[in-house]
């Protein structure tokens, strides 16, 4: 047997041994893994950025569940998103109180929901009816947003002004992109509740 044909059998006989194919079974498997992860990853909706505070967002209830205490929104930009309920949870818009308040929520009611949390784990922290019984909106022109003093202040279509009390909630997290608006020139829907003698708005927003 000539040199050449020994050197190509040793040469055969090198790469065919375990110890060198599990090195590349080994590399094989994590490249696998990897893309695997990617892939899935990649069909993950995307985060809800913001969550260190209360998110506000308005749409209509497409399912209840009492038991579980959810309920399926679907939201004015076409997402739905499932929101919890705890124990902490206030549903405005009504009369009634506690279990009996989550019994007003029915299939295409319209809401507001201020919810905390990311993905999957949404908690309502506060849910307002828009429709039917839930709360009262007058629309106007937006003068003044006083974050510290918790008002807005708004002229109606007679010519006269209004100022309005904030709720915590709305003062902290609803209607950032109108705060400067105090020209008189940003129309808003603004929805309240009659609280202790006062007129209390939990939501509003930038109609033009």
């Amino acid at each position: 047997m000539n040199v050449g044909h020994r050197t190509r059998r040793k040469a055969i006989a090198l790469v065919s041994r375990p110890s060198l194919t599990r090195p590349l079974l080994v590399f094989a498997g994590i490249v696998a893994v990897i893309g695997g992860a990617a892939a899935k990853a990649a069909q993950q909706p995307p985060p809800i950025h913001g969550v260190t505070g209360t998110i506000a967002t308005e749409g209509t209830i497409q399912e209840i569940d009492e038991g579980a205490h959810r309920i399926l929104v679907k939201t004015a930009d076409g997402i739905e998103r499932l929101f919890h309920l705890g124990g902490r949870s206030a549903i405005h818009g009504g009369d009634a109180a506690g279990d009996e308040a989550m019994r007003v929520l029915k299939k295409g009611t319209r809401v507001v929901v201020h919810y905390t949390g990311e993905g999957e784990n949404l908690t309502a922290q506060e849910i307002d009816r828009l429709d039917g019984d839930g709360l009262r909106q007058i629309e106007g022109k937006v003068t003044a947003v006083n974050r510290d003093t918790r008002t807005i202040s708004i002229k109606l279509t007679n010519g006269t002004t209004q100022t309005l009390q904030l709720s915590d909630r709305a003062a902290s997290d609803v209607g950032k992109d109108i705060d400067r608006a105090s020209d008189g020139t940003v129309s808003v829907m603004v929805y309240y509740k009659n609280e202790a003698g006062q007129r209390v708005v939990h939501y509003f927003k930038r109609v033009s």
